[in-house]
């Protein structure tokens, strides 16, 4: 019977998180009963959505929760026997009992399992989802990607070179800028903290942008509208840049007049919308891994421990790509 560290929201973050909102517990774990799997997590998932989920959606004392993936070692369910590689919602912990019902399969030999975390997993689907159903991407188009050094803005720009669209990518350091461009294959990328994004979208795309992929909010999305051709579309995944707010009212685009008159659409997502492109998405990504078209970089965290901190990181840009946190070998 094995021991596990969990960790708990001790206390609601007012502005940016810190360690003393979060709690590390140890529990005892049973042997799996009737109809039940024991997993042992092997990665775990931080992501910027669960910011948001702080505010009401976890309950304080408890544990958190966020996409894992982990290995089955001990099983009284049928569908699953030890040794089975399974992705789950139940991270934030080290082993948990399952039903089954909240488990799915992965193929550890189609990509490193890590990727069903981030390529291969919902911040790829979320791209993938996001451009291409809620954006309506069309071949050839213009494409302007906010946040496009993360795991979801990345993808969404390589997917964007698969379907021979021009991108332009936002990213917060010189050293991103450098390698959307040389890595990922982006036709023009500017750091956000030094350059004005109206500017660099007219030097980049200079009859405007057919798709906005907005991750991020605030000036960006103003240039973003402001630069629109007409019938633009704008699929809202995110907007990080607000996400910390201690209580007060984020500032909204000051031009959302621009929609009138070039007729361009603003659409919210969640990757919950995209069951129905899961199979399409695995086959299509898995190609463009093995053919090279997707490339993707990975920040790993080492120990549940360093879980506060990893999430921390997503909101001063530790990460590059993929955060991540290893709690056991494969």
């Amino acid at each position: 019977m094995p021991s596990s560290k969990e960790i708990h929201l001790k206390s609601r973050p007012r502005g940016l998180p810190t360690a003393d909102n979060f709690e590390f517990v140890e529990v005892d774990v049973s042997e799996p009963g009737e109809n039940e799997v024991l997993v042992q997590n092997i990665y775990m998932s931080v992501d910027p959505y669960m910011r948001g989920r702080m505010r009401e959606d976890f309950a304080l004392g408890e544990v958190l929760a966020g996409g894992a993936v982990g290995k089955v070692v001990a099983s009284k369910h049928n569908d699953f026997q030890a040794g089975d590689y399974v992705s789950n919602f139940s991270g934030w912990r080290e082993y948990f009992l399952s039903n089954g019902e909240d488990l799915t399969k992965v193929d550890a030999s189609l990509a490193p399992l890590s990727c069903y975390l981030g390529v291969l997993g919902m911040p790829g689907l979320t791209a993938y989802g996001g451009l291409l159903v809620t954006g309506e991407l069309k071949d050839g188009e213009t494409v302007f990607v906010s946040a496009a050094s993360g795991a979801v803005g990345s993808v969404v720009g390589q997917i964007a070179k698969v379907k021979g669209c021009t991108v332009i990518g936002s990213a917060g350091s010189d050293e991103k800028v450098a390698e959307l461009i040389n890595e990922f294959g982006f036709d023009h990328a500017f750091n956000y903290k030094t350059a004005d994004p109206l500017t660099e979208l007219r030097k980049a795309a200079p009859d405007g942008i057919d798709v906005y992929f907005e991750n991020v909010g605030g000036i960006q999305l103003e240039a973003a509208l402001t630069h629109m051709k007409i019938n633009g579309r704008i699929p809202i995944c995110g907007m990080i840049s607000t996400y910390n707010d201690a209580g007060t009212a984020s500032p909204g685009p000051r031009n959302l007049t621009e929609t009138i008159y070039k007729f361009i659409t603003m659409k919210g997502f969640v990757v919950s919308g995209f069951g129905a492109q899961q199979p399409q998405f695995v086959e299509d990504m898995a190609g463009w891994i093995k053919s090279g078209e997707v490339k993707y970089h990975e920040t790993i965290f080492d120990g549940i421990d360093s879980a506060p901190t990893a999430f921390m990181g997503l909101f001063d840009g530790t990460n590059n790509g993929k955060m991540l946190v290893q709690l056991a070998d494969q």
